[in-house]
């Protein structure tokens, strides 16, 4: 559900890795990758029930932890036996206030407040636009053509398991696998355009407890992107995660050579969830520039 979807993070996204551990139980290894699904369908609530959502939204906090990376350590040339640290960060990720609204087939409206200003992020299945004034860019600028291909790859309002055989997704299981001490369910999904992400299924609540989410470029090398589900509540009848954590892994060096830090994790709590609120479809086109309150 939420994905890379605000600069494309939710960026948002509401915005989203990975080994295959032995140890199956004779009634887990009996599970096919078909009945898991089925299971965590159920779960969530129940097929149904989730095709008869075709709008909701959700409001929240997106933490901005982007800027917490920690520094590194970085030889000073005219004294080459000494190191000094870059500047120091801010430690406190920033909550920023955030609305976004979603539509079959495939539109989304993401709204964020950031220094009295308000940054816009639209999909309408087809076409994206984005307003960043907190960039000093104040024009309605058209998404890139890597922010199109994630926005047309990212899931419905249900997510990537619901009617997968109708979206053209083939699921195959890995096998098991420990996240966070407890036993899921790795699923491999081949999207129709032959892309492939995986899944984990908490093999107990048979509820989402992680997906690989797109891999991030930072300082010059792609890093692999984990998205954990948690804090699970109802919601008219359906089961919906409140607490999005986006981690950013490791890679061994950086494209500079240097150790690669930690990335902090970044997190996104929803705190208000409506399934099938009346939406403007004008909510969804490309959006207009705010007018000043002194222009003429």
């Amino acid at each position: 559900m939420l994905r890379k979807s605000l600069v494309i993070s939710m960026s948002l996204a509401f915005a989203v890795s990975l080994g295959a551990a032995g140890g199956e139980t004779p009634s887990q290894a009996k599970l096919s990758a078909a009945a898991i699904v089925d299971k965590n369908v159920a779960a969530r609530g129940g097929l149904q029930a989730w095709r008869a959502v075709q709008t909701m939204s959700m409001q929240g906090k997106l933490g901005a932890g982007g800027n917490r990376r920690a520094t590194i350590s970085v030889p000073i040339p005219e004294r080459k036996s000494s190191r000094q640290a870059l500047p120091t960060r801010p430690t406190e990720e920033v909550q920023l206030p955030f609305v976004m609204e979603l539509k079959r087939p495939g539109k989304m409206r993401m709204e964020l407040q950031f220094n009295g200003q308000t940054a816009i992020q639209v999909f309408d299945g087809a076409n994206g636009w984005k307003l960043r004034p907190f960039l000093n860019r104040l024009v309605v600028e058209p998404y890139t053509t890597e922010e199109m291909k994630l926005s047309s790859m990212q899931a419905d309002v249900d997510g990537y398991l619901i009617d997968y055989a109708a979206k053209g997704t083939q699921i195959e299981l890995v096998g098991m696998e420990k996240v966070e001490d407890r036993d899921t369910y790795k699923l491999k999904l081949t999207m129709k355009n032959g892309q492939a992400i995986h899944d984990w299924i908490d093999a107990q609540t048979f509820l989402e407890a992680k997906i690989e989410g797109q891999p991030r470029r930072l300082d010059g090398v792609y890093h692999p992107v984990e998205v954990y589900y948690r804090d699970y509540r109802p919601v008219s009848g359906l089961q919906i995660a409140h607490l999005l954590e986006t981690k950013v892994l490791q890679v061994a060096r950086t494209a500079q050579g240097f150790r690669d830090p930690v990335v902090p994790s970044e997190k996104i709590i929803v705190e208000k969830v409506v399934v099938n609120p009346k939406l403007d479809e004008n909510h969804f086109s490309k959006p207009e520039l705010p007018v000043a309150p002194n222009a003429k």
